[in-house]
């Protein structure tokens, strides 16, 4: 393995043989600028992974949290934002300034655009080619890849109860399936969520969309 800096690893991290960790961007405009690689703990990075540092044309660093898996050759790009316990499956790739929130699971081969946002618990599936932002507990399917269903295996498995997936489902539905507008359908789901709290961070994740969310 190669380790670069300006790079910060936690503890209990296992690193294998060839990956490549803390390299400066694959980009273009990158000058030699300081930017930096800061990874938490209990990470697993298998072989031939690469995950380089951030840039000066976002925060300058790249972020990866706690408990996260990155398969074989997976690929981690400059100002990514990783949270904790994801998993990238064989050659996954994320762009530039991806962020993903906690649990996100990313099957082999998908792939994820620049500056797209994945909310938590969502599923990439295999060969996913996705291009806007996935709300969390959402499954995207395809190249370029649509909602397709609730992620409700991985939620029972994280022990969410049977009442939960339903209030979810629920709100699945209203984002995808009613014909609303997504302002009207995000209005339904906010008032769905002063009694049904797991649909909280879907109400969050909305506004922060910058790319418009999977349709």
């Amino acid at each position: 393995m190669v380790i670069e800096g300006p790079t910060r690893i936690g503890e209990g991290n296992r690193i294998f043989q060839f990956a490549s960790v803390g390299a400066v961007p694959q980009d273009k405009k990158f000058r030699g600028e300081v930017s930096r690689l800061e990874i938490g703990d209990r990470n697993v990075i298998r072989e031939c992974v690469t995950v380089h540092r951030g840039t000066a044309q976002d925060q300058g660093v790249t972020r990866i949290g706690n408990d996260n898996l990155l398969m074989a050759y997976a690929h981690v790009a400059h100002d990514c934002v990783i949270g904790n316990q994801c998993v990238l499956a064989n050659n996954a790739t994320l762009g530039g300034h991806v962020h993903l929130d906690d649990w996100v699971i990313m099957g082999g081969l998908s792939a994820i655009h620049q500056f797209c946002k994945v909310g938590a618990h969502a599923f990439i599936a295999n060969n996913a080619a996705v291009t806007r932002d996935v709300p969390p507990y959402v499954m995207v399917v395809g190249q370029p890849a649509p909602a397709h269903s609730v992620n409700a295996e991985g939620l029972r498995r994280r022990g969410y109860t049977a009442e939960h997936i339903r209030n979810i489902r629920g709100a699945f539905r209203v984002l995808y399936r009613s014909g609303l507008k997504l302002a009207d359908a995000a209005q339904q789901i906010e008032a769905l969520a002063k009694e049904q709290p797991e649909l909280r961070p879907i109400v969050e994740f909305l506004p922060q969309s910058t790319r418009s969310i999977v349709r």
